[in-house]
C-alpha cells in the first residue's frame, strides 16, 4: 500500500548517523543522497529524511520498520540505546496487537516515534 515515505529532520547530519546505526541491524542502508535529502531501503529507497522547511516544530510521525526476526528488533532496540535514543518501549511481545507481534519503540533526535517489529513467532 505505501511505496515510500518521507519525515521531515532538523539536523540531518544527527539524523543520518541515527538511521544509519539503528537500520543497519534491519538489513537496511542509506542508498541515496540528493544534497540534505537522504534515502534508505534494503532493496530501494523507501525510506526519506529530509530538512525541516521552518523553525516551526517538527510533527512527531510514528514509523514502524519490518525486522527479519526477533533477534534483529532486539539488534535495533540495542544499536538505538546506543545512539542516545529514549526508550519508549523494550523489545517484547504485544498480543494486543496480534500473539506473535515483537516490537521495541524509541523516540529519534526529532523526536519521532521509531519502531521495528517482528511478526513471525520465535
Amino acid at each position: 500500500m505505501i511505496d515510500h515515505l518521507g519525515i521531515q529532520v532538523r539536523d540531518v547530519p544527527t539524523s543520518r548517523a541515527f538511521y544509519d546505526t539503528v537500520l543497519a541491524p534491519l538489513g537496511a542502508r542509506r542508498m541515496l543522497e540528493y544534497g540534505d535529502v537522504l534515502g534508505y531501503g534494503v532493496r530501494t529507497p523507501d525510506f526519506w529524511l529530509s530538512p525541516a522547511g521552518s523553525a516551526d516544530p517538527v510533527p512527531e510521525a510514528h514509523i514502524a520498520f519490518t525486522a527479519p526476526s526477533r533477534a534483529a528488533v532486539q539488534a535495533f532496540h540495542d544499536a538505538a540505546v546506543a545512539a542516545g535514543a529514549e526508550v519508549l518501549h523494550a523489545p517484547r511481545v504485544w498480543p494486543e496487537y496480534h500473539p506473535t507481534y515483537f516490537g521495541a519503540f524509541v523516540r529519534d533526535p526529532d523526536g519521532h516515534n521509531v519502531e521495528a517489529v517482528c511478526h513471525a513467532p520465535e
